[in-house]
């Protein structure tokens, strides 16, 4: 049984060093708008801890909500007011995450990448056998960090040929 009401996500919150320089990357590179920006939050007993799982004088500086065309973004920005992790994690770390973006000519969109001056992990990788047979996907940095992707399949994945399950599609 699934958690009663349970309709699909409303958004994906991350941690940036710099919120302006965050706001101004997805606003630029991928017309993201921003919706609103509130805080500062900090507290003198442990509600940090006990709701946000983080140092009870951890503070927020401040939180941007965006559209991100299907998802909002909710990024936040911590005060260094307490010793914390400022790297971002990997891949292979526990906790680490990437955002992936589908574009219909990942050509064009890894070229634009690089001549932005962002950071391109390797070349694009294609799919030619298995479920993601059909799907080509290369990794690029944020400047702060963060792990993105870039996903493409234009005549969709081999999945779908076998599965009852329908995966979400932004084509």
């Amino acid at each position: 049984m699934a958690i009663p009401g349970l309709k699909k996500p409303d958004h994906i919150g991350f941690t940036v060093p710099n919120l302006e320089q965050a706001i101004a990357f997805f606003r630029e590179h991928f017309e993201f708008e921003l919706a609103y920006e509130f805080g500062p939050f900090a507290s003198t007993d442990d509600w940090m801890q006990d709701h946000l799982n983080v140092h009870p004088r951890a503070e927020i500086s401040k939180i941007a909500v965006m559209s991100a065309k299907g998802i909002n973004l909710e990024i936040f920005e911590y005060a260094d007011t307490i010793e914390r992790n400022k790297a971002a994690p990997n891949n292979a770390d526990v906790g680490g995450h990437h955002l992936a973006f589908y574009v219909e000519d990942m050509d064009a969109a890894v070229s634009y990448l690089k001549e932005q001056g962002i950071e391109v992990l390797g070349e694009p990788t294609i799919m030619n056998e298995g479920p993601t047979e059909g799907e080509s996907w290369v990794y690029f940095m944020a400047p702060w960090g963060m792990q993105l992707e870039l996903v493409s399949y234009p005549k969709g994945k081999a999945y779908a040929k076998n599965s009852s399950v329908t995966l979400f599609d932004p084509r």
